[in-house]
Order: structure tokens, then sequence, then C-alpha cells
């Protein structure tokens, strides 16, 4: 079975750090905002389902 907590983990990780690394400039910001965004919900999703699995 796949190991969705560690894809998790390593792909919002990832994300994170793209962020970090991309300039804070008016041509990033709406890639900026959109992977921000798609972090959140992700984030979101996991903690609503980590219950769920145990």
């Amino acid at each position: 079975m796949a190991d969705y907590r560690k894809m998790y983990a390593i792909l919002c990780a990832a994300g994170s750090e793209a962020l970090d690394l991309l300039p804070a400039t008016a041509e990033n910001r709406a890639g900026r905002e959109k992977l921000q965004k798609a972090l959140y919900e992700a984030e979101e999703v996991y903690i609503d389902s980590a219950g769920e699995e145990e």
C-alpha cells in the first residue's frame, strides 16, 4: 500500500522550500499564492483524515 503520509510530507516540504526560494516579486505573486493555498488545503485534508486511518 502507498505510504501517503510520507508522500504528503515530501511534497509539502518541497513546496514550502520552493516558496522560501522564490523571490517575493510582483511577477511571482500569483504563483506563490496558488502554491501556498494548495499547501494549506493539503494540510487541512491531511489533518482531517489523520484519525480515519488509525
